[in-house]
């Protein structure tokens, strides 16, 4: 059959949750038999979120192709189990560069350039180019930013016109929007959503659905009141509370018949029964353990939790998967020295170094580093959590005292970490770091090779910098070994020291493939090793 479409757009304010609406219905359909997949189309002029400061964006999210995306590309993967791509993720900036690089060809044949309907016709072809791809039954399109925003309106005009475009009952529009509680006069409030629903149905687009994000329960009365003046259905009315977890919000929705209401809309029958019984195994693992952690995640981002959104997600994972409840500790790396380390990390069962780029916090990240190599904490490092690994190890183990990563030093005479070969005639900052997919074979008889369970492993990459091989044999010699090597370069993926129970650090993200279905191995064993060490070691000496 052909696609069908969901466009999901929102109102009032951001940050409402569209992102984990659309995974939420996504994971249902999934569930009725439906092949689904979702986009997420951006309003901003850059051309992905990888140059954007991660206090700005929150994290960003790499696909297998190498793609830079929005964070919400993360949620779709970890509901849907799997992978996005380049095609998932669209936006503004990305409409704007291939509309003006065709002018510059000669594409237009002499017209005036204009956003209706070049523009429009632009993000029409990339609404439609996955459903295009026969693999899906249904494209759900998360349209970023409130609907009102002007950078919003391109957006919104090429949803009008391809509802005008596709036969009746192939597309449906689902608003969210936020009913504000008002303390003062103890109720509800409609008018901020009435008056959402009336920016978009002037923008030429009525929605079929509207989910009101509410702290409260949405009185019947009320309901029939927002359906009166918005135009919909009352049982098109979806009422979404705040949630314990965003794992609850399917089962949320489920039970408000969202849906249902979505297939009755466009026309489908279900391919099976529904079937949630791994999500719901799931969630009572995760609201239902046996055992409790209190891990520390470094990092320079830490204000915005959203910087390390699937790392914490990972840890969420892998916690249900040993049926622990996982404490994440985020601390400030910048503000880390060897006076204080104790302070912070003596009551931790494990520690966690971030990604990160600069020289910001990288010396209290080291610090972090020698206090559990020192007392055997278990210790999980991604990427430049693993590149301070490295030149942790070499101050303090290989007698290289002054040895850097040349990112944060140029002249340093030791540089263990040095910029990567392919990077060094590279001037632009934007999509050009080694990015996506690579392969790395494990050794045998090494944790990384007992963690995984086999030789062979794809992970997700984003980096510019790389261990320096010249030093692997020195740095072997005392006791840090190279685990994880890519067959095609030599690059060393993963190192591990000998002489701890459980330390290991990975120049790739985990964090990105890690699903509710499948919990990444490396979180599941690290989270294992915090809940031993928990068990063994109460007491460390400074």
């Amino acid at each position: 059959m052909a696609s069908k479409y969901i466009f999901v757009t929102g109102g009032v304010t951001s940050s409402l949750g569209k992102g984990i609406i659309s995974a939420s219905l996504a994971k249902l359909l999934q569930a009725r038999g439906f092949s689904v997949t979702i986009q997420k189309f951006d309003p901003y002029i850059n051309i992905d979120p990888g140059t954007l400061n991660p206090y700005e964006h929150g994290e960003c999210f790499v696909t297998d192709d190498g793609a830079e995306t929005d964070l919400d590309l993360g949620h779709y993967e970890r509901f849907l189990n799997i992978p996005t791509s380049q095609a998932n993720n669209v936006t503004t900036g990305k409409i704007y560069h291939h509309v003006i690089t065709e002018e510059r060809r000669g594409a237009y044949l002499g017209k005036t350039v204009q956003v209706v309907p070049h523009i429009t016709d632009e993000i029409k072809r990339r609404l439609l180019l996955l459903g295009q791809s026969g693999e899906f039954d249904i494209v759900i399109t998360e349209i970023g930013g409130c609907v009102g925003d002007i950078e919003s309106l391109p957006f919104i005009e090429s949803v009008r016109q391809l509802r005008w475009e596709l036969p009746a009952n192939d597309s449906v529009v689902i608003h969210l929007t936020l009913l504000p509680y008002l303390k003062a006069a103890g109720e509800l409030k409609t008018k901020p959503t009435q008056h959402s629903v009336r920016s978009l149905s002037e923008a030429g687009v009525q929605p079929d659905i509207l989910v009101c994000r509410s702290e409260h329960p949405i009185p019947v009365e009320m309901r029939k009141k927002i359906a009166l003046f918005c135009n919909v259905k009352v049982n098109s009315v979806i009422e979404s509370l705040d949630a314990d977890t965003i794992y609850d919000v399917p089962l949320l929705m489920r039970k408000e018949k969202l849906d249902e209401q979505v297939i009755k809309k466009l026309k489908l029958t279900s391919k099976q029964e529904l079937n949630l019984d791994t999500w719901k195994e799931f969630l009572g693992r995760l609201k239902n353990p046996t055992e409790e952690v209190h891990i520390a995640l470094v990092g320079k981002y830490v204000e915005l939790p959203d910087a390390y959104k699937s790392i914490i997600e990972s840890f969420i994972h892998a916690g249900a998967q040993n049926e622990c409840k996982v404490n994440i500790h985020t601390i400030q790396s910048e503000y880390l020295n060897r006076d204080n380390v104790y302070h912070h990390l003596h009551e931790m069962d494990a520690v966690l170094v971030a990604p990160g780029f600069g020289q910001r916090g990288f010396e209290g990240k080291l610090e972090a580093i020698r206090f559990v190599r020192e007392n055997q904490i278990p210790f999980l490092g991604i990427c430049l959590g693993m590149q301070c690994a490295v030149v942790e190890f070499a101050r303090n183990v290989a007698g290289l005292t002054d040895a850097a990563s040349t990112e944060m030093n140029p002249e340093t005479p030791y540089p263990v970490i040095d910029l990567m070969e392919s990077q060094k005639e590279v001037t632009e900052k934007g999509g050009t770091m080694r990015l996506g997919a690579y392969i790395c074979e494990l050794k045998k008889g090494t944790k990384a090779y007992s963690i995984y369970g086999k030789n062979r492993i794809s992970e997700r990459h984003r980096h510019r910098y790389e261990f320096n091989n010249q030093y692997l044999e020195k740095l072997e010699q005392h006791g840090m070994i190279a685990s994880g090597i890519n067959p095609d370069n030599g690059l060393v993926e993963v190192v591990e020291l000998t002489n701890h129970p459980w330390f290991v650090a990975a120049q790739y993200h985990p964090e990105l493939k890690s699903t509710v279905q499948n919990p990444h191995p490396l979180f599941v064993k690290f989270v294992k090793a915090a809940i031993h060490h928990h068990k063994t070691n109460n007491i460390l000496v400074k």
